[in-house]
């Protein structure tokens, strides 16, 4: 297990936000990288999980499947169009420097 969180960026994520965290240094990867567009919001969860990887959403479903177990390194939620891109990536960073897996592990984190 890393002791650095990653994130996993689902598809309605704007690609730029991967970009700027990539420039930071933070391990990141998305749904369209992935192969993954299309599939069930399950199924983007499983990945994230089985990769140690916090899930990046604007999608509400999230917050529902993360209510269910707290089996999943961690959602960060934020409502579409709520946010610049800056304060989106702003947020990643300051969770990705000031928390650690562990605590970010069953964690619904609202940007």
């Amino acid at each position: 297990m890393s002791d650095r969180i990653k994130f996993h960026l689902d598809e309605n994520v704007d690609p730029d936000v991967a970009l700027a965290l990539r420039r930071q240094g933070i391990d990141v990867a998305t749904t369209r990288e992935m192969g993954l567009l299309g599939q069930s919001d399950e199924v983007q969860l499983a990945f994230a999980c089985n990769q140690g990887r916090v899930i990046v959403t604007h999608d509400t479903d999230f917050l529902k499947l993360a209510s269910y177990s707290t089996e999943h390194w961690g959602v960060a939620f934020c409502h579409k169009n709520s946010r610049s891109l800056g304060e989106i990536i702003r947020s990643l960073v300051l969770i990705y420097e000031a928390l650690s897996p562990d605590e970010m592990r069953g964690w619904i984190e609202y940007l």
